[in-house]
């Protein structure tokens, strides 16, 4: 089972929660990513995989059947795709202005990609077992905000609800995801807060973090993820963005979340990425950061966002 390049809470629970499943109905399975499930997202997997990489699937495991899971394109399977890509028998994902690249179950009304999961493991007759529900759980929360985000709908909550009635702790769960911070993820929104530009008479913000100052402070990628919590969250921010320099030579990871009803998938594309109408994200090239947060602000203007 397959999963994108910087895991998050969605990608680690579908998957792990459709592995459960699988070997409750007598098959045997293994999560894969290009990248290490982050740290914090660690509580969800303890005891089922020691790491999510290619190597750690054992030589003598024969995977007749290979799946992705919350993964829009084949760019974001990163280095998995050279290895699995032509052999991926079915894509499952909920995001709407992906690019499906073999046979594909995506349902965009599905605020994660663990409400599809559950409809799967609840067809397969596979009862929902407090491990899958809390996976499941963390999974639906996560990419909802807590329940806060526009894509938020009734069966959003009705799915929740299946999951709350296994007696899952759902207070923990929410803190382990919201409120339990590394202290090097402290460090990087405070530095964050510092290297915040607001443009468009405060309709825009963003964060930039050169590779430089990542360093100074010790930080790596898993830090980084709710930089763009701190750009969204100032008052008057309509459009909210978060630019990371991931290596040297000027490659950028932009990550861009909506306010109001505008459709930021839109301007991702214009860099080759994409995402949700209100949550979108891409790889820039640019000379600088400087150069980068240009080029960021010339795609809303022609986008007409601004």
């Amino acid at each position: 089972i397959l999963v994108h390049t910087r895991p998050d809470a969605d990608a680690v629970g579908s998957a792990f929660a459709l592995r459960l499943a699988l070997e409750a109905l007598g098959g045997a399975a293994y999560c894969v990513c290009a990248d290490e499930i982050p740290q914090r997202l660690r509580f969800l997997t303890d005891g089922l995989q020691e790491s999510a990489l290619p190597a750690s699937v054992p030589q003598a495991f024969s995977d007749a059947l290979v799946l992705s899971v919350d993964t829009a394109s084949e760019a974001q399977l990163g280095g998995l795709a050279p290895l699995f890509v032509d052999r991926i028998s079915l894509m499952i994902d909920h995001h709407s202005g992906g690019e499906p690249y073999t046979d594909h179950l995506v349902c965009p009304k599905a605020a994660a990609c663990a409400e599809v999961i559950l409809a799967l493991i609840e067809e397969l007759g596979v009862s929902l077992t407090p491990q899958i529900a809390t996976l499941l759980y963390a999974a639906i929360s996560s990419d909802t905000g807590s329940f806060r985000y526009s894509n938020t709908v009734e069966s959003t909550y009705l799915a929740a609800a299946r999951l709350v009635r296994t007696g899952i702790d759902t207070a923990e769960i929410n803190r382990r995801l919201f409120e339990c911070k590394l202290p090097q993820q402290v460090k990087a929104e405070a530095e964050g807060g510092r290297r915040l530009q607001l443009f468009s008479e405060g309709r825009v913000a963003v964060v930039t973090m050169p590779l430089s100052v990542q360093r100074e402070l010790g930080l790596a990628d898993e830090h980084l993820g709710t930089l763009i919590d701190v750009a969204r969250s100032v008052a008057g921010v309509e459009i909210g963005a978060s630019i990371r320099e991931n290596e040297p030579g000027g490659v950028f990871r932009l990550s861009l979340r909506a306010n109001v009803d505008v459709d930021v998938s839109a301007v991702a594309k214009r860099f080759g990425g994409g995402g949700h109408v209100r949550a979108a994200g891409a790889t820039l090239t640019a000379a600088s950061i400087e150069d980068a947060t240009a080029m960021l602000l010339a795609a809303l203007q022609a986008g007409e966002v601004l």
